[in-house]
C-alpha cells in the first residue's frame, strides 16, 4: 500500500507539474497512514479505502495551489486545519516555509503535533478560535500567507484569513464551482477587511472532472482592529 500511494503521488504531481521527491512521497505516505489509523478513532476527515481516490482528494488536492503563485519561503497559516489538509502536504512539499496549523479542536490538535513530531517539520501546532489567535500580536499580519479549506462562504473566510495576513501578502480559499459567485458576494468585505485584487485559479487534479478552484486575494492595508468579529456577529451581520 505505502508504496503504490508513492508512485501514485509522484505521477500525479508530475502531471501537475509540481516537483515532488521521493523522500517527499514517502513523509506524505507516513501522513496518509498516521491519517488513517487515527480516523479509526476519531473522525477526522474521510479517508477513502481506495488509495487512489485518497491521493487525488486528500493530498493533489491540497498541493494543486503550488501550480500558482505560493511563497517558498516565509511564514503560512493554515486557519482551521482540521486533519491537517491543506496544511501538511503544503509543509511537506515547502520545507523552507514555516507553517503554523491552527484548529480549535483539542483532538485534532494533538494529532497534527503527532504528524509534526513524526516527520520533523517546520511547523507550529496551535490549539484556538481563529478569532481570538487572529487578535494575538503573535498572529496578526504576521503571515504571507493564509489558507483555508472548506471553512466558510468566502465573505466570512475573509474575516477570518485577512486578519492573519501581513500588507503585501496573500490570502488563498479552497472552492468548488461557486467561486465566482462567493467571490462577487465578498467585495464588500474584502475592501473592508484590506483585501485588494482577487484572482480565481482552476485547481486541477489529475484524472478528475472535479470543478476546484483556489480564490487568491492580496492584502494592500491593515485590517481594522474590530475584525475578527464573533462567529456569531458574523452570522448576525456578515459583510
Amino acid at each position: 500500500m505505502t508504496q503504490a500511494l508513492q508512485e501514485l503521488l509522484l505521477k500525479g504531481a508530475e502531471e501537475m507539474g509540481i516537483p515532488m521527491t521521493p523522500s517527499q512521497a514517502d513523509q506524505m505516505a507516513q501522513y496518509h497512514g498516521m491519517l488513517t489509523e487515527a480516523n479509526r478513532k476519531m473522525n477526522l476527515t474521510r479517508v477513502s479505502e481506495d488509495a487512489e481516490e485518497s491521493v487525488k482528494r486528500n493530498y493533489l488536492d491540497s498541493i494543486a495551489v503550488l501550480a500558482g503563485d505560493v511563497p517558498h519561503e516565509g511564514r503560512v497559516i493554515d486557519v482551521g486545519s482540521g486533519a491537517g489538509l491543506p496544511g501538511l502536504p503544503l509543509a511537506i512539499m515547502l520545507p523552507d516555509v514555516h507553517f503554523t496549523l491552527l484548529d480549535s479542536m483539542e483532538k485534532r490538535t494533538r494529532f497534527l503535533q503527532s504528524v509534526v513530531d513524526a516527520l520533523s517539520l517546520s511547523v507550529t501546532v496551535v490549539h484556538a478560535r481563529a478569532e481570538e489567535a487572529a487578535a494575538e500580536p503573535l498572529h496578526r499580519e504576521q503571515y504571507d500567507l493564509a489558507i483555508a479549506r472548506g471553512v466558510a462562504r468566502l465573505n466570512v473566510l475573509c474575516e477570518y484569513l485577512l486578519p492573519f495576513v501581513r500588507k503585501g501578502g496573500s490570502m488563498i480559499a479552497l472552492k468548488g464551482p461557486a467561486a465566482e459567485e462567493e467571490l462577487t458576494e465578498a467585495a464588500h468585505a474584502i475592501r473592508v477587511l484590506g483585501g485588494g485584487k482577487a484572482q480565481i485559479s482552476p485547481l486541477v487534479i489529475p484524472g478528475t472532472d472535479w470543478d476546484h478552484r483556489g480564490v487568491w486575494i492580496r492584502k494592500t492595508k491593515e485590517t481594522p482592529r474590530e475584525y475578527p468579529r464573533t462567529p456569531a456577529a458574523m452570522k448576525k451581520h456578515p459583510l
